[in-house]
């Protein structure tokens, strides 16, 4: 595997390299961090369903409770 090392900078949470850089399309990168201490953010995914066609299975009720009368 070659390897180029390649000075950017980060602008707007994107990483921005030398105008004369030009890199092909979905081309495999390494990015290395130096005196920088990254901060891990909580990612909390939403469930999905294997057969979306099965989704009215999960369809919700709601059912209103009536006042206690003798309370």
């Amino acid at each position: 595997m070659r390897v180029t090392t390649l000075e950017g900078i980060v602008e707007n949470g994107q990483i921005r390299l030398p105008a004369a850089v030009r890199l092909p399309e979905k081309a495999k990168v390494y990015v290395i961090i130096p005196d920088v201490e990254v901060q891990t953010v909580a990612y909390i995914g939403s469930p999905r369903l294997a057969h979306p066609e099965q989704a009215a299975d999960f369809r919700k009720e709601v059912i209103e409770e009536l006042p206690d009368a003798g309370v």
